[in-house]
């Protein structure tokens, strides 16, 4: 999943940051609501944000978002631990809301939580014909067996599954997987296609002349 960290603890952001690099994100950590406001209009799968940040309210901000009909899921991240404080946070428009201190184990499962339900699943296994993708496992098979990916192969995969059903345009595909690789070839994401097409099958993901990918939506497990 491709991540905004919104938290101005260096200690707790840098921790959190190299935590769900190694768990499989990808992250951009900023510590100030200005800084966050560079990557407007970029495609996250989750918005990680503190409430009490150095230039403002958190909690505003995702209200903000929200009332611009931004839908991506964000989890609101704060020390405030009264009933009241999480009522009005879930209230502002996140998704969730976990208390510090935490551990980071718990942030990572909430956020396949997240996956779940953005790919419209109640569990972590999704079946598109004989092509099974288990988010949790970051893993794929075919007919049983096991494929073989690569780290953007998957992070090419489970963009397009999280997004099973929509066409997700060639731009948002790039932000998503590649974002930070400066080495990435123009042609890059036509490759890792070619090479998901060739592990999986060719009739899972469909190109849409002009706008994009898609796969289409889960079928009933």
């Amino acid at each position: 999943m491709r991540l905004l960290l919104i938290e101005d603890d260096l200690t707790l952001g840098e921790g959190l940051r190299d935590f769900l690099r190694a768990d499989g994100h990808q992250v951009e950590w900023v510590a100030r609501l200005e800084q966050a406001e560079a990557f407007r209009g970029d495609p996250f799968d989750a918005l990680l944000v503190d409430w009490q940040l150095p230039d403002g309210s958190g909690r505003d901000w995702i209200a903000a978002r929200r009332a611009r009909g931004d839908m991506t899921p964000m989890l609101m991240l704060s020390a405030r631990d009264l009933l009241n404080d999480r009522v009005t946070g879930l209230d502002s428009g996140a998704d969730d809301y976990l208390v510090k201190p935490f551990a980071p184990e718990e942030l990572a499962a909430r956020l396949r939580v997240f996956g779940r339900r953005r790919a419209g699943a109640s569990h972590a296994l999704l079946h598109f014909g004989a092509v099974q993708i288990d988010l949790a496992a970051r893993a794929a098979s075919v007919d049983g067996v096991r494929a073989e990916l690569t780290a953007r192969e998957w992070g090419l995969l489970e963009a397009l599954a999280l997004r099973a059903g929509r066409i997700v345009s060639k731009p948002d595909l790039e932000h998503l997987v590649f974002t930070g690789h400066s080495e990435v070839s123009s042609n890059a994401l036509e490759v890792h296609v070619s090479s998901l097409r060739r592990k999986l099958g060719r009739d899972l993901i469909e190109t849409v002349r002009g706008m994009g990918y898609r796969i289409d939506a889960p079928t009933p497990s």
